[in-house]
């Protein structure tokens, strides 16, 4: 990838800091730096549902109690369906976690 700045080539570099959080992306020689934008739009998405109250609806198929988890969770997560997850009991309530 060609940097806008200088129109040096710039280097693939995995790691690179954004929001707290380590992402790949490209870094020039000149200070320039681009994100990988998958991974950053993931990031931004994390970083907006943490600041929401965010909403989930139990269902029931036969037996089985199920947890509806809202689209912007799946997508943040990378979640499939099909995908198992973890759920930790604490002293006031559970908590799902991605595996």
């Amino acid at each position: 990838m060609k940097c806008n700045k200088c129109g040096k080539m710039m280097k693939y570099s995995k790691g690179i800091k954004f929001n707290e959080y380590s992402i790949d992306g490209w870094k020039c020689s000149c200070g320039e730096i681009y994100y990988d934008p998958e991974q950053a739009q993931k990031v931004l998405l994390l970083n907006k549902l943490k600041k929401e109250v965010l909403k989930a609806k139990l269902g029931k198929i036969r037996s089985n109690l199920i947890l509806r988890l809202p689209r912007d969770l799946e997508h943040a997560f990378s979640l499939e369906k099909g995908e198992n997850v973890t759920i930790k009991v604490e002293d006031d309530g559970f908590r799902v976690v991605a595996a």
